[in-house]
């Protein structure tokens, strides 16, 4: 909050655009995320409040230009919010989200806890822009689930190859980064990666089974959620904001990599279709098409940018066959989807609390 806006008199404020929010899991790789994107967006946010349950509560994070507290998860901090993000994890969601409704807040999940709830939808905003399906804003809107980044990612790929011609198959393997388990899995890769070049013994509590130098499509049976569970998710959030779109077979494979998604698709067209065309498809916003081999997408470069990164080659053995090699930072793409629905819900309130 910038010190302009805090010696801001209520009678200044009275009937402007501005909005109270608050992040809750604001200690998480998610909620720093939206906290920054909130930033770099230029929310009309006169006060962002930053909380969370577990350890983090005390500890010292940038909004805006200064520096502020993380503070526990209490009622009296949900007084006159407009917005609430949800990232933390799933439990805390489910034992505080009711609780914050009631007080009037608007509520964007990207825990993924309340998309089972009366009331609830998944959004993606660069989905429905695609689609030209704007949602009509409801007065009192139920929570709203950001859509799960991999959804995001590859629904816009399908949708934006059907320009080029229709798609008959569609065949997707994604390779999921560390931070989608946040701090934690973080770590426990990095632990596993020294201890395996040490000799010694290696964590477990995330996993459940070795990460590290490893590919794996299943975790060990104490990890939760399985790579099963966040393969359904991506394929019911698919479901639900590309509706019609072919749906692609899809797996998931745990990466020894820290931050970023790494996707392999494979799309089958009714009729042939150069790579020149294919490529002019795909390009436009949030898609970037590399231009030659040496660009080709990683994890790496993608880290920081709200753009896919996309690759086009042609398939050996199929004429109508495309690979699309895509990279994306799972982070700024999950913060991305959640800042611009809460942005498309200011419309219902177009004055926020602000009196």
């Amino acid at each position: 909050m910038s010190s302009s806006l805090k010696s801001a008199t209520q009678a200044d404020l009275k009937g402007t655009h501005l909005y109270r929010v608050a992040i809750v899991g604001a200690g998480t790789l998610r909620g720093k995320e939206i906290n920054e994107v909130l930033k770099d967006r230029n929310f009309p946010a006169i006060d962002v409040r930053l909380l969370d349950d577990d350890e983090s509560p005390g500890r010292l994070e940038a909004v805006g230009d200064e520096m502020s507290f993380i503070q526990p998860v209490r009622a009296d901090q949900f007084e006159r919010v407009d917005f609430a993000f949800f990232v933390s994890d799933p439990q805390s969601t489910r034992s505080h989200w009711k609780m914050v409704r009631d007080l009037g807040s608007t509520i964007v999940d990207s825990s993924f806890a309340l998309e089972d709830e009366d009331g609830a939808s998944v959004r993606s905003p660069w989905i429905e822009r695609h689609l030209g399906r704007p949602v009509v804003p409801e007065l009192q809107p139920g929570p709203v689930v950001a859509a799960h980044p991999a959804a995001t990612v590859l629904a816009l790929l399908v949708l934006r190859s059907e320009k080029a011609a229709k798609v008959q198959r569609a065949v997707a393997t994604v390779f999921e980064p560390a931070s989608e388990h946040g701090q934690k899995g973080m770590d426990e890769l990095h632990e596993q990666t020294v201890n395996l070049l040490s000799f010694q013994e290696l964590p477990k509590n995330v996993y459940d089974t070795q990460v590290a130098f490893n590919m794996v499509a299943r975790y060990g049976p104490r990890s939760q959620p399985g790579l099963d569970a966040v393969s359904q998710r991506i394929l019911r959030h698919y479901r639900k904001i590309a509706r019609g779109a072919t749906e692609p077979a899809l797996l998931v494979v745990q990466a020894p990599t820290f931050h970023g998604y790494a996707f392999s698709v494979y799309l089958e067209t009714e009729k042939p279709v150069t790579l020149e065309d294919f490529s002019t498809a795909l390009a436009g916003d949030h898609i970037v098409v590399s231009p030659g081999a040496e660009d080709s997408p990683t994890n790496v470069n993608a880290a920081g940018q709200g753009d896919i990164l996309v690759s086009v080659t042609r398939d050996a053995s199929h004429e109508n066959g495309v690979w699309l090699w895509a990279s994306a930072d799972n982070l700024r793409i999950g913060a991305l989807t959640a800042v611009e629905c809460a942005e498309a819900l200011t419309a219902s309130r177009p004055r926020g609390q602000i009196q």
